[in-house]
């Protein structure tokens, strides 16, 4: 049997996600992950660098994943949200990991905040080829859209004790509709002032 180095780098990458989206990157565990992942713990270090560049990649490799996934485009954001939001509710592991990161690093740098920023000048770049103004506006446009969805899946239990709704399903679809109806306001009012 022959040693498959990408089988090995993608099973650790996989067990990454879940213990750093279950206990950040404070609380994670090589050996855990190791154990998981059926590898051994200096495998992670040759592949990765240590736990901080593991977080940092896994972190890069999940917002590259949403960014793929949904592009937000002021003509089409009704359903663009719409997007974003299913996807958050199907992938919680990177709101999970973007959490821990904010808590345990607040305002510092972050692992990757180079590239990390470019993705989203990139974003923000595409919004102003839509039509926004200026880079600014576009800014604050984004921020407020992926706050808009994410704060949703960021409190559940608040979202359960505000709602008064038993069936998280149905809340979670009823906010949906919510948010997608913003989301149409929001866009005929960036549409009105693009023109």
């Amino acid at each position: 049997m022959t040693y498959d180095a990408e089988a090995t780098r993608q099973r650790i990458f996989t067990a990454a996600t879940a213990e750093f989206a279950a206990h950040g990157l404070a609380g994670a565990r090589i050996d855990r992950i190791a154990t998981a992942a059926q590898a051994n713990k200096q495998a992670i270090y040759l592949y990765f660098g240590g736990k901080e560049k593991l977080f940092g990649a896994v972190v890069r490799a999940k917002l590259d994943e949403i960014c793929h996934a949904v592009t937000l485009d002021p003509s089409t954001l009704p359903e663009s949200v719409g997007l974003l939001y299913d996807w958050y509710h199907e992938n919680p592991e990177l709101l999970r990991l973007l959490l821990w990161e904010g808590l345990e690093v607040g305002d510092g740098p972050v692992e990757g905040e180079r590239e990390r920023k470019d993705s989203y000048r990139d974003h923000v770049d595409g919004l102003m080829a839509a039509g926004m103004s200026d880079a600014r506006t576009a800014q604050d446009w984004l921020f407020t859209i992926l706050g808009l969805v994410a704060w949703n899946f960021a409190v559940p239990q608040l979202r359960r004790l505000l709602l008064d709704e038993d069936d998280a399903e149905r809340a979670i679809a009823r906010r949906r509709a919510v948010v997608v109806d913003l989301a149409r306001v929001l866009a005929e009012r960036a549409q009105a002032a693009m023109r």
